[in-house]
């Protein structure tokens, strides 16, 4: 038996079944379908919530759907159900007027691309705003209307409670900000009411550790409040600390010896009985008209329980919380208690990794070189705050010591190696060490701290840490720089061309063990008024751009900078211009203007190493000192400083010794340098010892002395106040 073949038109796409039955859901009429008109005048709590005897089919009655034309405008609906009751969906009214204002871009583009497309846009998570300002939870379906009507089908489906919970949890999961996440939780408690607030312990909302407080015993700070509207004055919105009394009636939500309950306040009378208090009242109360709240702890398991804040739900009296809304109530905020506690935790790193960084942020600088830097974190709040550094710091022989670096990564523990690199490399340097030489030790303390398996689960990495030291002479004009696989300073000389300094290429850190090959040391001439660039990757790291070509962009806005315009003006102006947008990492720069010693300030001489050198160098920084119409006394302690430096030079060393003075602002340095490699020590002071009492002397005339470490042996220097 054959079958003929049939002449019916394809059959219809499953979403255009979906449309299909919707606009027969949809009352004919033309005219949309709107709820009793009600009573909505002067009271900014109304809402036309469910009686208590319909409300408990509400479950079922939750399907609505709109036609639209193509100019986006209302023009059937059936929102018949009494959990649409406010959404004043009006025959010719733009569909936009249902929606939350900040919403409006986003879904008129998805509302426009459907028209375009013919493609539906299937269970989104919207809100729905009512005639009185509250909001409704509803699952949004876009779908192109059936062919006999050109335009769209928007199916509306209230949240049920289940949903609404997975959809709202997931919702304040989905940032680490303790604001957002406050904000998050408080809009999915408007669902239950008209005015939603959530409140933190202070210590929560700072992000210290949280203690267990007493009952009555906390102090609450208002982190978020929906709607967003305009409220009376007194009132608390976030930002504000609650009041004392205020405080303490909210913590009656927590109970010690006992699991946390809400409370609930039915009305205003009964507020006004417990508060007493007119301005703990207009604190409280979002508005003049009767309104009941809820209160529900906001508390971490463990006995007692850990308060973290208290979440208040308003709505009118004469609609009272049911003890099933309650329940409700208390799962979400139970199931998102974590969330607030995470973020509190975040907000206390990021506080900690902030502090750590402004401590590591150069001063200004000092007598012999300007200073200015610019610590830009990847997001403005500094969410992405990780292992740049930059800082600049005077040793104590004069010089001047810049440096910086970056650690693989983000976070409290790349913020934790970055500390400890750089502080380090600070002790290193003080102690005298050269460039190099410090940094053949910050690698073997990568090797050391560099952790794979744990490092990269908390996002940073040690190994490949970057790092650039450079040590200013203002007495020479001399740079002496080295890197581990940073990217070259830029130098703009007093006289001559901006340009990168040719630096040596070097891996990063942690890699020496492989490469075998040492760290180099290289030395510019930086005459005064030199301009010197340091910089991180973040500061060029554009994907339109390699970085030879940043370095040159560098290079050339570098060029522009006169010698009298301000540093720090000049330092965000380079970051502005050069920066990329959207800033993928970390933007640092430090910039150091040289200025050095005048030539009438400093002396050098350089002696041979015979027995009457010491009474020479005597003779010559006497004269010297004379010129300088220095005080007898300091005179006398410096001649007699630099007569027993020289001796010990001649005694302990060989070759040619220089000898150098300085004079500074509050102090004399004097620096004697030889070709030894010895240390000097300081012994006990013996009286009928036959030697040995020079670094004695020393020690017992100067503010402080030292030793630094030279290609050609050492340099032991002194400091006398003036």
């Amino acid at each position: 038996m054959h079958s003929t073949p049939s002449s019916s038109s394809p059959s219809p796409s499953p979403f255009e079944m979906v449309s299909g039955a919707l606009e027969r859901h949809i009352p004919g009429g033309g005219a949309a379908a709107s709820g009793d008109p009600g009573d909505t005048q002067g009271n900014h709590l109304t809402s036309r919530r469910v009686p208590d005897d319909a409300a408990a089919g509400r479950q079922d009655q939750i399907l609505g759907a709109i036609n639209l034309d193509r100019e986006l405008r209302v023009t059937r609906c059936n929102l018949q159900a009494p959990v649409f009751a406010g959404l004043d969906a009006v025959a010719g009214s733009p569909f936009v007027d249902l929606l939350p204002p900040g919403d409006v871009p986003t879904v008129t583009r998805r509302l426009r691309q459907v028209l375009e497309t013919g493609e539906a846009h299937v269970a989104r998570i919207q809100r729905l705003r009512r005639e009185d300002g509250s909001e409704l939870v509803v699952s949004l379906s876009i779908l192109p209307a059936v062919a006999t009507h050109e335009g769209l089908t928007v199916s509306v489906i209230a949240m049920a409670t289940r949903l609404h919970l997975y959809a709202a949890e997931t919702a304040i999961g989905t940032s680490l900000d303790i604001g957002q996440t406050a904000q998050a939780l408080a809009e999915s408690l408007l669902a239950w009411g008209d005015v939603a607030a959530v409140d933190l312990d202070y210590a929560v909302w700072t992000g210290e550790k949280t203690a267990r407080h007493g009952q009555g015993r906390i102090r609450l700070r208002r982190a978020a409040l929906v709607p967003d509207r305009a409220w009376p004055e007194g009132y608390a919105t976030p930002g504000d600390d609650l009041p004392g009394d205020a405080s303490r009636l909210l913590a009656q939500a927590v109970r010690p010896d006992d699991a946390p309950q809400a409370i609930v306040i039915p009305d205003r009378e009964a507020i006004e009985r417990v508060l007493g208090n007119p301005r703990v009242i207009r604190a409280l109360l979002p508005v003049d008209q009767s309104a009941g709240v809820a209160c529900i702890p906001l508390v971490l398991d463990g006995t007692p329980p850990l308060v973290l804040g208290v979440a208040e739900v308003w709505r009118r009296a004469d609609q009272p919380f049911r003890d099933s809304e309650l329940l409700d109530l208390q799962e979400l905020v139970a199931r998102t208690a974590h969330h607030v506690d995470l973020a509190r935790q975040h907000q206390r790193e990021h506080t900690q990794v902030l502090a750590l960084q402004r401590r590591l942020l150069p001063r200004t600088g000092g007598d012999t070189i300007e200073i200015a830097s610019v610590y830009q974190p990847a997001t403005p709040d500094s969410a992405g705050v990780g292992g740049d550094w930059v800082n600049s710091f005077p040793l104590p022989d004069g010089r001047t010591a810049l440096v910086v670096g970056d650690v693989v990564g983000h976070g409290l523990g790349a913020a934790a190696t970055m500390g400890q690199l750089c502080m380090e490399a600070r002790a290193l340097l003080c102690a005298g060490l050269a460039p190099d030489e410090v940094l053949e030790h910050l690698d073997e303390t990568v090797s050391l701290l560099d952790e794979p398996d744990s490092g990269l689960a908390a996002g940073y990495s040690a190994l490949g840490s970057t790092c650039c030291i450079a040590l200013y002479d203002p007495v020479s004009h001399h740079l002496a720089l080295s890197s581990a696989g940073h990217l070259p300073p830029v130098l703009v000389p007093a006289n001559g061309h901006a340009g990168p300094l040719p630096v040596r290429p070097h891996p990063g850190l942690g890699t020496e063990f492989a490469l075998r090959e040492p760290f180099h040391v290289h030395t510019f001439d930086t005459p005064p008024g030199s301009l010197l660039a340091l910089y991180t990757d973040g500061l060029l790291e554009d994907p339109a751009v390699s970085i030879d070509e940043g370095i040159s962009r560098l290079t050339d806005t570098m060029s522009t900078v006169h010698p009298w315009d301000p540093l720090q003006q000049t330092a965000r102006h380079v970051v502005t211009a050069l920066a990329p947008v959207p800033q993928r990492d970390d933007v640092t720069l430090l910039l150091a203007r040289m200025i050095g010693y005048r030539r009438e300030d400093t002396a050098t001489w350089r002696l041979a190493a015979r027995d009457d050198t010491p009474a020479r160098a005597r003779a010559h920084a006497s004269a010297v000192l004379q010129r300088w119409q220095t005080r007898d006394d300091t005179r006398a302690n410096v001649l007699l400083v630099i007569s027993e430096l020289v001796t010990n030079a001649v005694r302990f060393a060989t070759g040619p010794i220089t000898v150098r003075l300085t004079r500074r602002s509050h102090s004399l340095l004097c620096e004697v340098g030889d070709t030894g490699n010895g240390r000097p020590h300081l012994h006990s002071d013996r009286l009928l010892a036959s030697g040995g009492r020079g670094l004695n002397v020393v020690h017992k005339l100067t503010t402080r002395w030292g030793v630094r470490w030279t290609d050609t042996g050492k340099v032991v220097w002194a400091e006398i106040p003036r």
